[in-house]
């Protein structure tokens, strides 16, 4: 579920098509997009030992420890894109506004945290050239949920 009215339209991300982007003012620490309609998630095991499943690895996202979403449908949430430099945060599957963001604004998220741990995916980031390599679970819970801290305190400090 997009919370704040939005559009799709041509990225501005190199290489990336389409991108999802505000149609109005969204403050730092609100929620941009929430999960929904939700009714199963796999283990990285289920998906790659059915053939069915791995064809849809492209439109997979981890949501929590070793459970993925598939969303072959793409729903309009898929056109959020990656970057190291992202506007939104992904934690536990909600995408939160890393800054005010005006309208017009892309929504993009650090990748690192949808992936399984090493994978890496079959892009580049475009801004830095690096790869985008999926990080441990551990990891991405901790990092995500220091800087959802960070984000509400500084938030709530004004």
């Amino acid at each position: 579920m997009i919370l704040p009215r939005y559009r799709i339209a041509a990225s501005g991300i190199g290489g990336a098509g389409k991108g999802l982007f505000l149609e109005e003012d969204v403050d730092a620490g609100r929620i941009v997009t929430a999960p929904d309609a939700i009714d199963r998630t796999w283990s990285l095991a289920e998906m790659l030992g059915s053939p069915e499943l791995k064809s849809q690895l492209h439109a997979s996202a981890r949501w929590f420890e070793d459970r993925y979403t598939l969303s072959p449908d793409w729903p309009d949430e898929c056109y959020i894109n990656h970057s190291f430099d992202p506007t939104g945060l992904w934690h536990l599957g909600f995408v939160f506004a890393l800054r005010d963001l005006p309208a017009g604004t892309e929504i993009t998220v650090d990748y690192r945290h949808l992936l399984p741990p090493g994978q890496e995916e079959d892009f580049i980031d475009a801004a830095t050239g690096g790869k985008i390599v999926g990080l441990p679970w551990a990891e991405s819970l901790a990092s995500s949920t220091r800087a959802l801290a960070s984000l509400l305190a500084s938030t709530h400090a004004h």
